[in-house]
């Protein structure tokens, strides 16, 4: 049966569909030897599919999830044209080799912590759309010391871009009087650098950001050994049932421009 490529390439796992339609902008992708264009349509059981000349498998590989302790420096990409060590570089050879896992969803090259990766792009696709909005919890040092009035400004939300950000959980966890504050936020959307920019314009600019948890998966599992900067683990089937269990709870309406870009 024929799909357009960039749902092919993410129900077989081999990135978001973001991610699938950039590489096929990019001309990564060839089906029967030939360049592809987005739109273009193909049956993985029939055709011929390569991403940077290398053959895509007709037989979906086994689904994997793992979650990564994501260290500062690394890019969350697959490919990195400028050469930065990525989150795949940290994996061993052998879940790098054709089995399509790509990072759910990104942190920027300075910030740490959870990052999950996966070749499920259901999942994928599932927890990078809006409409769900799973929660991300991050512990954030910033300079200074921001008031409960400023506080309360960013759990209100703030306008970036000309857009609202959705209501916000700020906490504050500790404190150095005169010099940094550690908080804990909780976000429901995760635009670029939102965290930074939100800080920044508050007045509080970030220091150090580690994330902490996605929805129910904890970067640290009470009782589990620690998982080191760079190390990752395989999620359990607890962990699993309970993503996708808050994945099918959570839906909230988004702006359908927003949305528009999902489908």
């Amino acid at each position: 049966m024929e799909e357009r490529l960039q749902k092919i390439l993410s129900q077989w796992g081999i990135a978001s569909r973001r991610q699938a339609e950039q590489m096929i902008l990019d001309g990564r992708v060839r089906l029967n030897g030939q360049v592809v264009h987005l739109g273009q349509k193909a049956d993985p059981e029939r055709d011929r599919l390569e991403i940077d000349g290398v053959p895509i498998s007709s037989h979906r590989p086994q689904l994997i999830y793992l979650l990564l302790n994501k260290p500062a420096g690394v890019v969350s990409t697959c490919y990195d044209p400028q050469g930065r060590p990525t989150v795949l570089d940290l994996l061993p050879q052998s879940l790098r080799h054709n089995q399509g896992i790509h990072p759910i969803g990104r942190l920027d090259a300075e910030s740490t912590g959870a990052l999950l990766l996966t070749n499920d792009g259901a999942l994928t696709f599932a927890l990078t759309h809006p409409r769900h909005c799973i929660p991300k919890t991050y512990q954030v040092w910033v300079k200074g010391n921001p008031t409960e009035k400023i506080l309360q400004e960013w759990r209100n939300g703030v306008i970036l871009n000309g857009r609202k950000t959705l209501p916000a959980k700020v906490r504050v966890l500790r404190e150095n009087p005169g010099k940094q504050t550690l908080l804990e936020v909780i976000l429901k959307e995760g635009r670029n650098r939102q965290i930074r920019k939100v800080a920044e314009q508050l007045g509080y600019p970030v220091i150090r950001l580690h994330r902490t948890a996605i929805g129910p998966i904890l970067l640290q599992l009470p009782g589990e050994p620690k998982l080191s900067s760079g190390q990752y683990r395989h999620l359990k089937d607890f962990e699993l049932k309970l993503l996708k269990t808050q994945i099918q709870k959570i839906s909230v309406n988004v702006p359908a421009e927003i949305e528009e870009h999902y489908l």
